[in-house]
């Protein structure tokens, strides 16, 4: 068999930091690494090739090489999707498809044209798609009610990318949630109870990495990275530090895990020892009212500012999710999500419209009140949703671009970074190295936004301010300011795109 993997692009997104990439050099900022372990489920005689679209292009003549695409894709990707299998249904190529997109709650979206579907993961399905397509009778889906243990799953087949294209290479511990919030899919998709791998196989993914020349940045994708806080401690995470000791601290980690990481000491202190600088927080709302209306219990009944900068205190840049467009959301929701973020010195703080996945508790309840609307987009960070919100689609879509225009403009997202600068006490483990690529980063950046941009002044203060206050974060200093760029203009193209809603909506008011 030939199979060509074929990973579909991202729009342009707060998530994509493409207009930030391009000062480094680098296509995407991660690999496909779904396909690239299902790629390790494929029978070894098999001829694999793999095209992410995020760093080249997809060209007929591999269409027309495969005797099978395997496509996955989320939902935010559909738009890219959609062209590839059109593409493979005019050369008649032949498509297995799976993914978070690919998926229960979706079928409605138009999947008839696809061969063979696989929902769920691949681990316990896709042995039994394989024996079928030997056979000669393979069926259009594969479902299975169970999730695999994750102990079995082999490492991803690295060699089919060029990682030179990636800002950060990304590996797996653990699927699943404890937790149970009314808008999330992921213990729909990945289930409750937190699945792990053993330290053998996290370290045999690190060496794996190592071997093949790659330092810096490693993604744990997780969900919840902390979802089993015992094993952490005891197993996975001193066994990182010794691999990281032993070979001189090669990578440096992020991940994403609850707030409730603010309240285990020993964890934080083993996760900076280990490597880990940044953690991404889904912190939703400071309204009290609106957590409860989301069932977000590790959030509720805290003090997510105090939470937040123990965080930044430990050595651990935090990230955070925001939503906007719940039910319990007041008019002043939009200033209190810009107050708390502001205040919190919480640089990268993605802050979202409202969506409900199909399959969850928020969707089903929301489809009984008659609030669905039609499809989505997948992208929380375009100011669309796919439900009636109850302040008013005119007054959210509103705020929502208040919310963007404000933390992103260069005045607040400069005093942001010093903000999290004055709490921000990083390990004393490993030495900054500058390289070339770093340095014209630095040239580039510099005339970029020291020069060229509106709001420079601002951009020449926090370089001074940290220069004189913080000498040591310099290097994390510019490299926010260069993500913010790129967020400046995702943002643009958001307010430019909810203008025109906002108008369409005005003139509907009007004549209704």
């Amino acid at each position: 068999m030939k199979i060509l993997l074929v990973y579909p692009r991202y729009p342009d997104t707060f998530w994509s930091f493409k207009h930030a990439l391009k000062f480094i050099f680098k296509k995407a900022a991660f690999p496909p690494l779904g396909l690239l372990t299902v790629a390790a489920m494929l029978p070894e005689k098999w001829e694999k090739k793999l095209v992410d679209l995020n760093t080249t292009t997809l060209v007929d003549k591999d269409l027309k090489w495969a005797d099978y695409v395997f496509l996955s894709a989320m939902v935010a990707q559909q738009d890219s999707a959609r062209e590839v299998i059109d593409r493979c249904k005019k050369l008649g190529t032949k498509i297995v498809a799976g993914g978070p997109f690919f998926n229960r709650g979706y079928e409605d979206w138009g999947f008839d044209d696809i061969d063979h579907l696989i929902f769920g993961e691949a681990e316990d399905i896709l042995p039994l798609f394989l024996e079928d397509l030997e056979r000669g009778c393979a069926k259009h889906i594969y479902a299975s009610g169970e999730f695999p243990d994750i102990g079995k799953t082999p490492g991803p087949l690295w060699s089919l990318i060029n990682s030179r294209r990636y800002q950060s290479m990304s590996i797996q511990y653990s699927r699943g949630c404890p937790f149970n919030c009314e808008f999330c899919d992921i213990v729909i998709l990945n289930g409750h109870k937190p699945r792990t791998k053993d330290k053998s196989q996290v370290i045999a993914e690190l060496d794996a990495l190592y071997d093949r020349g790659w330092r810096g940045g490693v993604f744990f994708v997780d969900d919840n990275f902390i979802g089993n806080k015992r094993k952490l401690k005891a197993e996975i995470l001193p066994a990182i530090i010794e691999w990281m000791e032993e070979r001189n601290r090669p990578f440096t980690f992020y991940t994403e895990a609850s707030i409730n990481l603010a309240d285990d000491d020993e964890l934080m202190r083993l996760m900076t020892e280990a490597g880990f600088n940044m953690v991404f927080v889904g912190i939703e709302s400071p309204s009290e009212e609106s957590l409860v209306e989301c069932n977000k219990l590790q959030n509720k009944n805290r003090d997510l500012l105090a939470s937040v900068k123990k965080m930044q205190n430990y050595g651990l840049q935090v990230q955070g999710g925001f939503i906007v467009g719940f039910d319990s959301d007041p008019l002043s929701i939009f200033k209190s999500q810009i107050d708390f973020i502001q205040k919190s010195g919480i640089v990268m703080a993605m802050v979202g419209v409202l969506m409900a996945p199909p399959e969850t508790r928020l969707y089903k309840r929301l489809m009984k009140e008659n609030r669905i609307l039609p499809k989505g987009s997948g992208d929380n960070t375009d100011g669309s949703t796919n439900f009636i919100p109850k302040m008013g689609r005119e007054a959210l879509a509103s705020g929502y671009r208040h919310v963007v225009d404000t933390i992103y403009a260069p005045k607040q997202y400069y005093e942001r970074i010093k903000t999290f600068l004055k709490e921000y006490k990083p390990g004393n483990k490993g030495r900054f190295k500058i390289s070339l690529v770093q340095l014209i980063a630095l040239i580039r950046s510099t005339w970029a936004l020291g020069f060229k941009e509106k709001g420079r002044i601002h951009y020449w203060k926090l370089v001074i301010w940290t220069l004189l206050r913080k000498p040591k974060t310099f290097p994390l200093s510019i490299t926010l300011a260069v993500q913010g760029f790129h967020f400046r203009k995702v943002a643009e193209k958001v307010r430019v795109s909810l203008g025109s809603d906002i108008h369409r909506l005005e003139r509907v008011g009007k004549q209704s």
